[in-house]
């Protein structure tokens, strides 16, 4: 049995995270600030699905309140770290780029500290794929340099990544960083293509397609990500003693560090994407095309070999499969069948 941290625990992949585990018999503390990102009433309702379990703790702190952080870690001593609370959102970096500054950056710093004086066995942490950035070479590649990111989000997270280094070479602190690919399922967020397609099309309103319908993802099913984060989280980084100055490998570090991609393995044009929904609900959509947004990418698709070989990581749930598992969540959860959280106003 291990104590794990999870923070963004009331968040999408938080809370299945968090589930999973305490359902292998680990012992979990949850932190979230339940922020009104997007609803307050939906992270309420997933805390509400696992707070009854008598290994789970749940602590409404907010990353950037140092004093906070720290005495957590000095009262629960965690064995492993899994850091997935972060501001949230390419689009909305555009508008609140303070935000992200904050919780992005300051609150990672946090996080940094608070392992590394606490001797944390293991920091796994979120990434993404928006690091990718301008790169155009598919598919991307935990081996490719990504220092061309276009959005402040983008920015946040590779930037949390070379933190990660740093405290992986100065302190030990074995760190891995996840870049994780568009993931998709039940509990679902909001503000995302799906929870918003699903919804427009229920309620008879058109969607908004962006680029034409031409953007490509790698959409990844959020339990093949769940187990994939676990597996990582249970083996921590090691150094890789191959590493060379000479032709320096962004993926790897002679500190015990690491960074991988995590996806589907695969990139669906938005309009299937869009056809599978409405095969799923048995409803057309009305559709309002748009050119593409600042800060978005025309396309992602994960390179997931390295995963693969750390640690058997295989995703298997495909798109057809996970869109079907969704609507079903979403119609049982509109009609009321999962218990409430008890929520603050949005």
């Amino acid at each position: 049995m291990q104590k794990i941290l999870v923070t963004g625990a009331a968040g999408f992949i938080g809370y299945h995270v968090s589930r999973y585990l305490l359902e292998r018999g680990d012992r979990v503390v949850g932190i979230d600030n339940l922020d009104d990102y997007y609803s307050v009433q939906l992270k309420r309702d997933r805390l509400a699905q696992i707070e009854g379990h008598p290994a789970f703790r749940f602590e409404p702190i907010d990353l950037v309140e140092a004093d906070r952080m720290m005495a957590l870690f000095a009262e629960e001593r965690f064995d492993r770290v899994i850091h997935l609370a972060a501001q949230a959102g390419v689009r909305y970096s555009l508008e609140n780029p303070s935000a992200y500054i904050q919780s992005n950056l300051v609150g990672f710093g946090h996080i940094l500290e608070a392992c590394r004086h606490h001797r944390v066995e293991h920091l796994v942490y979120a990434s993404s794929s928006s690091v990718y950035g301008s790169n155009t070479k598919m598919p991307f590649s935990v081996h490719d340099n990504v220092d061309h990111p276009v959005s402040l989000y983008a920015a946040t997270k590779k930037s949390n990544e070379l933190m990660a280094h740093t405290y992986s070479h100065l302190y030990g602190l074995p760190t891995t960083g996840l870049r994780f690919f568009t993931v998709y399922g039940p509990w679902g967020r909001p503000d995302m293509a799906l929870y918003l397609f699903t919804e427009a099309i229920m309620e008879g309103r058109p969607i908004r397609v962006f680029n034409h319908g031409k953007m490509q993802r790698d959409f990844t099913y959020i339990d093949d990500i769940v187990e994939g984060v676990v597996r990582t989280s249970d083996q921590p980084a090691a150094p890789n003693e191959n590493w060379s100055g000479e032709c320096p490998d962004p993926g790897t570090s002679r500190a015990p560090y690491r960074v991988y991609n995590i996806g589907n393995n695969a990139s669906v044009e938005l309009g299937y994407f869009i056809e599978v929904l409405e095969e799923a609900l048995g409803k057309k959509a009305q559709k309002e095309f748009l050119p593409m947004q600042p800060g978005d990418v025309p396309a992602t698709y994960a390179n997931v070999d390295d995963l693969a070989a750390a640690v058997g990581f295989s995703p298997k749930t495909p798109i057809e499969e996970g869109i079907a598992r969704f609507v079903d969540w979403y119609r049982r959860y509109r009609a009321g069948e999962f218990a409430r959280g008890t929520a603050a106003s949005d």
